[in-house]
């Protein structure tokens, strides 16, 4: 990869990348002109899918569980090397995290485990959040990282559109929240929120089951992180929230590298 040149990475949660391959998919990655495209919540294995990816390589993490969970990493060009383990059994069976090393920089891509219904999962939720943490700043001393996927917490009030009412939700609990700001703490830049502030309504994922798309009542889940050595590399953040076929939208980084 050569030196100093403009990288242009996406990152989406596809709730089923079967599924959405009966939908838009083809045409989004047609039109893809993005040098990384990062998936979550892909739930299939490669043998479940029978799809011609190029221009792009694909990387694969699946659960071991059928039908749940899995990330999915596309590249133009080949990695130094791959890693599955967060170092957990109970995360990596769920294909929680895939990375991919290049020689400038990490590429994570991940999804974070939800909470569940009545926080039935935070406990969890917080050993999960600790542990990724570490992870990363064990990543972060050798090279530049680039974090990407859903994270499942809106960081701020502004990150969703009824904070009030969803305070102890799972992915607006004052835990998830705080792990997060830990995580931002240890050396990461929101990359959205580095070049917009103030914008509101400025969301990633909108529930299915009230059409809250619609009404643009959504939240902001799917980020990408930066080191903060990388903050004067950072070109632009953005979310493609006019892309349809599946419950989240994708969102983009540009940056030199």
């Amino acid at each position: 990869m050569k030196n100093d040149m403009t990288l242009k990475l996406q990152s989406w949660n596809v709730n089923g990348l079967r599924a959405v391959i009966g939908k838009n998919f083809p045409e989004y990655l047609r039109t893809n002109t993005s040098d990384f495209i990062c998936l979550q919540e892909i739930k299939s294995h490669p043998n479940q899918v029978e799809f011609d990816f190029s221009p792009y390589t694909a990387y694969w993490h699946s659960a071991e569980r059928k039908g749940y969970s899995g990330t999915m990493t596309m590249v133009k060009e080949k990695p130094l090397s791959v890693s599955r383990e967060l170092g957990a059994d109970v995360f990596d069976k769920e294909g929680r995290i895939l990375t991919l090393e290049y020689p400038g920089f990490y590429l994570v891509n991940v999804y974070s485990p939800n909470s569940k219904r009545e926080l039935l999962r935070l406990d969890e939720r917080m050993y999960y959040e600790d542990l990724f943490r570490e992870y990363l700043s064990s990543l972060k001393e050798q090279k530049s990282v680039i974090v990407c996927g859903d994270l499942n917490v809106a960081h701020k009030e502004i990150d969703l559109k009824n904070p009030e009412t969803n305070r102890r939700n799972a992915g607006f609990t004052d835990e998830e929240r705080e792990k997060f700001g830990q995580l931002l703490d240890s050396g990461f830049i929101d990359s959205f929120r580095y070049f917009h502030p103030e914008v509101e309504n400025a969301y990633t994922w909108w529930s299915y089951i009230t059409r809250a798309r619609e009404r643009n009542a959504g939240w902001r889940i799917d980020y990408f992180l930066v080191s903060d050595c990388l903050e004067d590399n950072l070109v632009s953040a953005s979310i493609h929230d006019d892309v349809m076929g599946s419950d989240h939208c994708p969102v983009e980084l540009e940056i030199r590298i």
